[in-house]
């Protein structure tokens, strides 16, 4: 199993402006990459869909990718 790279970094909380974090965990769709492909605990897998849902509404991120 994969250590969680935010745990690792001792991160606290995803912040949906950091956009170059955010675009590592979606896929070339736009969608939220699985848990189990990234190594991401479930408490920052939490804070992550959040934070990309977030970027999304206030335009930073895609909803889709054609």
């Amino acid at each position: 199993m994969k250590q969680c790279n935010f745990c690792s970094k001792n991160v606290k909380a995803i912040d949906y402006r950091d956009i170059d974090i955010l675009k590592r965990y979606i896929s070339s769709q736009a969608k939220i990459i699985d848990p189990r492909h990234t190594g991401v605990c479930a408490k920052h897998q939490r804070q992550l869909a959040r934070a990309i849902k977030r970027a999304r509404i206030m335009g930073l991120l895609p909803f889709v990718r054609k």
